[in-house]
């Protein structure tokens, strides 16, 4: 049973990766390869079918927690370019040389995703990439790097990536260490491929034409719905903070006050023919294929860890623990790199809740703040840049951009792995030049 669950996993993969060459839509592969395994999982009659019936229904609930949350931050972003509101940062944004517009990409999808989190920041940024850059190949580039620099601007903020956010929540990592310990890292992971696709990055950008589709939309419209949908946005992880409810709870209910506003708007602001946007209007172009892709990869890695195959991978990495080089002990550095490259075939969440459950924060695990934790941190959250599918804000893009699995293979994946490389370089040897008594008194 284990050997055909893989067997399949592999195979769905490979056909979502080869999706143009056999011309078969990948979420077309992603549902069938979630409810397959599924499926065979069932008639293996490993475990009763009540059991599984449990087991279904409670990942279900985790896999729709992201769902939902990404339809609500899909459509509250449409909404604003619906209205237009992304005119009012792009008109401020003057440049067309493709090496200074890159810069100024990247270094603002970093910053905004520490403060969103990496798969909304990555929405908004392809949506104001469209408004940029007319070339659809040629914007391929920005969002390959819009991808890493959303992951690496989440690995260091305590709310900037789901895995971290699992960390803080158990009290594994706090969130001044946490921003300490690997934000320089998580910076040279996206500046080390932002200089090296900046130099290959020659010429001026051709901006498409301005498009009204025959909406009047006021200026100040077009602000407010900017200004509501950004707050929006920046009113999840803190409402998250507040009542320790599911993020997708907070972007349904910043999606619905922008819904009831832009209601407000049409009704008494159209013009004959000329009816403004609603959120009726806006979820019937939001992308539903991107959405049921997510869906068929999250419950197919779900089958994966209900069948104990991550549980499994987890412990045979525990092995690696008390590998020791000079009077240092790196094994957990290793775990943590290992890690990182797996989130980008499976997805990051599970592995981390396995890993978090085989180490209690105690000595005998690893005590809160300890290196291990904070490293995971990096590792799962700038892992997934590796492959376009391995982590959620990758996932979003490919979706609205339709990018190529095996074009962002040949062209982006290889700057991901260096820039990962060097952050965990910088990372480890901070920990070791830095704290060396801190670090020293830990490892002993």
């Amino acid at each position: 049973m284990i050997v055909s669950l893989i067997t399949i996993f592999i195979l769905g993969y490979a056909c979502i990766a080869l999706e143009h060459p056999l011309k078969i839509n990948k979420t077309a592969t992603a549902l069938m390869l979630g409810t397959l395994v599924w499926t065979i999982f069932a008639l293996s009659h490993v475990i009763p079918g009540e059991e599984i019936s449990s087991h279904l229904i409670e990942n279900l609930g985790e896999t729709a927690e992201i769902v939902f949350f990404l339809l609500g931050a899909m459509t509250i972003v449409t909404l604003i370019e619906d209205y237009q509101g992304f005119t009012v940062i792009t008109d401020h944004i003057t440049t067309t040389n493709k090496k200074k517009l890159l810069w100024v990409l990247s270094i603002l999808t970093f910053f905004l995703s520490a403060l969103l989190d990496n798969m909304t920041t990555a929405i908004v940024m392809v949506a104001l990439l469209r408004k940029l850059i007319a070339d659809r190949k040629e914007r391929w580039f920005f969002a390959g790097m819009v991808i890493l620099a959303a992951n690496a601007g989440g690995a260091w903020s305590p709310i900037g990536d789901v895995t971290t956010i699992m960390l803080w929540i158990k009290g594994q990592v706090t969130t001044v260490n946490i921003i300490v310990k690997t934000l320089i890292p998580s910076l040279v992971c996206m500046v080390v491929p932002l200089v090296i696709l900046g130099s290959q990055l020659k010429g001026e950008i051709e901006r498409p034409e301005e498009t009204r589709s025959g909406i009047d939309v006021a200026p100040w419209m077009r602000k407010l719905v900017l200004i509501m949908g950004v707050c929006g946005l920046i009113f999840v992880p803190i409402f998250k903070t507040i009542t320790h409810l599911p993020p997708y709870l907070g972007m349904l209910l910043s999606l619905s006050v922008l819904w009831v506003t832009t209601e407000i708007l049409s009704r008494k602001h159209s013009k004959e023919g000329h009816r403004l946007p609603t959120a009726v209007s806006t979820l019937e172009h939001v992308d539903v294929p991107t959405i049921l892709f997510f869906l068929g990869i999250l419950m197919a890695v779900s089958c994966l860890k209900v069948a104990g195959i991550l549980g499994s991978l987890a412990q045979g990495l525990d092995s690696m623990r008390d590998l020791s080089v000079g009077p240092h002990t790196v094994g957990f550095f290793l775990i943590d790199l290992i890690i990182g490259v797996l989130s980008s075939i499976v997805d990051n969440v599970p592995l981390v809740a396995a890993v978090q459950g085989m180490y209690p924060v105690t000595p005998e695990g690893f005590i809160a703040n300890h290196p291990f934790w904070e490293f995971l941190a990096y590792c799962a959250g700038t892992g997934g840049s590796l492959l376009i599918i391995g982590s959620a804000a990758g996932v979003a893009v490919m979706g609205m951009e339709k990018i190529d699995f095996i074009w962002y293979l040949k062209k982006i994946s290889w700057l991901a792995l260096v820039g990962y490389i060097a952050g965990a370089i910088v990372f480890i040897g901070m920990n070791l030049m830095l704290e060396p008594f801190e670090w020293w008194s830990s490892m002993v």
